[in-house]
């Protein structure tokens, strides 16, 4: 089975999760699947919760992007996977997995999944959404605060400690190795109808 591997990324709240919302409805035909860079963030079990919430999340070694990588060429080799589950409101990998098969088109979606060169070099697309940095923060503090029942304070803090620091060091710098950027991200309809097109005459 031919699979095509479609990356997306770019900032905390630059509208990833809308524009591979819009891929998945454009290819649910064709079998489609999401991997999240975030299913991989690594397990610590052995700090407390306090000690967890002091941890910089937006770190590429935050990430077991190795696990990532056995993942995606076992579901290319047509063999199933089980990937991790993780809680952002317990700060931790849980014990439960979840099964995924094979796919024709398997989509992955991060802040830093450019950042890695094994990881990368594995995508047949890759697309990196582009958003002002106000936008993008006003996201993230409705998303944290409203889904993840975080403090304002607290995300303001996070987002001025490590968010913006490593989003300039790691992220930003990514957008190189992008094939597409798309501003805006799924909220852009004229560049995702183009990256749709462009996609299914891939795969045919």
């Amino acid at each position: 089975m031919d699979v095509t591997i479609i990356g997306v990324a770019g900032g905390t709240g630059s509208g990833k999760s809308t524009l591979v919302k819009r891929l998945r409805e454009a290819f649910e035909g064709d079998d489609v699947i999401t991997l999240c860079h975030d299913f991989y963030y690594k397990a610590h079990n052995d700090l407390t919760y306090e000690e967890r919430t002091k941890l910089n999340y937006d770190h590429p070694q935050a990430f077991d992007t190795h696990m990532l990588v056995e993942h995606l060429k076992a579901l290319k080799n047509n063999v199933a996977i089980e990937h991790p589950v993780y809680s952002f409101v317990e700060h931790n990998r849980m014990t439960e997995t979840v099964t995924v098969k094979p796919s024709r088109v398997i989509i992955v979606d991060g802040i830093l999944i450019f950042e890695n060169k094994e990881l990368r070099d594995m995508m047949d697309i890759k697309v990196f959404v582009d958003t002002d940095a106000d936008l993008r923060l006003a996201r993230r503090i409705l998303r944290d605060v409203c889904d993840r029942g975080r403090t304002m304070q607290s995300v303001v803090d996070q987002y001025v400690t490590t968010v913006k620091p490593m989003h300039e060091e790691f992220v930003e710098p990514s957008k190189k190795y992008a094939d597409v950027i798309i501003p805006e991200g799924g909220f852009n309809s004229v560049a995702v109808s183009m990256l749709i097109e462009n996609i299914r005459s891939l795969i045919r």
